[in-house]
């Protein structure tokens, strides 16, 4: 029997054929190696769960992921290459889960939280959540594999405007370009989300599980070697002077000035 209480910072119910996943880090459910692998164990134990034909992955809070906590941008900058590299390990296994999943996105997805986001095969959002790869705004490298999951979701175009500016895509505008698949009002983005995998789990299991292998061949693997070379960038670009300011500024809330160097 799937055993919900073992995963200490997520909530997680399985109701009927369909589980649901709660990260519970309010407001902003920020991540860290320990909660992403707390997300891969518990997507693996559903796999296994033959009673779960669907997976909502949800969040406490005002934001559905802001990303890493940078705090005052210590705990970034004194990361490690193998502390990020440890993290990208358990988001390949986020990517090799089996069961379909809905993401309930009620808030902002900034950074590694929008890689997290884009790992759900559909989702539901609502006018006040935010898209965000922030990572050039910070002097860094995008990461979570976004350099895979978001060109192949929204077109190679789209994706490097997102990289580029940096800029915060808004829930409509987020539907309007593919990367919400379902737009409705905040309160109602939890239930919207339970109806849609209720209506995934309504069909042949086996039937979907199928479909979506062929659908998703070979992205976990993709992503393992988009993170092998975006931690790579990562660590090269933590020793610029533009990181630094890039994170200092964010921490200030102010625009960084950064001057290539």
């Amino acid at each position: 029997m799937f055993d919900g209480n073992a995963f200490p910072e997520l909530g997680v119910e399985l109701a009927g054929a369909v589980a649901t996943v709660e990260i519970r880090r309010p407001p902003h459910n920020f991540f860290d190696l320990a909660l992403v692998r707390q997300l891969a164990d518990v997507f693996e134990a559903l796999d296994a769960e033959p009673a779960c034909r669907a997976i909502v992955l949800a969040a406490q809070g005002k934001s559905f992921c802001a990303g890493a906590n940078f705090g005052d941008g210590g705990n970034l900058t004194n990361q490690t290459g193998s502390n990020t590299a440890n993290l990208y390990v358990e988001a390949v296994r986020l990517f090799a889960c089996a069961k379909p999943v809905v993401g309930a996105i009620q808030g902002p997805a900034v950074g590694g939280g929008l890689g997290l986001a884009l790992m759900p095969d559909l989702r539901v959002a609502c006018p006040e959540a935010r898209f965000c790869a922030n990572f050039t705004r910070l002097g860094f490298h995008p990461g979570f594999g976004l350099t895979v999951t978001l060109p192949a979701l929204i077109g190679q175009s789209k994706a490097a405007l997102m990289f580029y500016t940096g800029r915060r895509v808004k829930g409509e505008e987020a539907c309007a370009m593919g990367l919400a698949d379902v737009l409705v009002p905040q309160a109602e983005v939890r239930a919207c989300a339970l109806a849609l995998a209720r209506e995934i789990a309504e069909s042949a299991p086996l039937a979907v599980v199928a479909t979506r292998a062929t659908l998703r061949a070979g992205l976990a693997e993709r992503v393992r070697a988009a993170t092998e070379h975006e931690l790579a960038e990562q660590t090269r670009l933590r020793k610029t002077a533009d990181f630094r300011e890039g994170v200092q500024a964010s921490a200030e809330r102010r625009t960084p000035r950064f001057t290539g160097a």
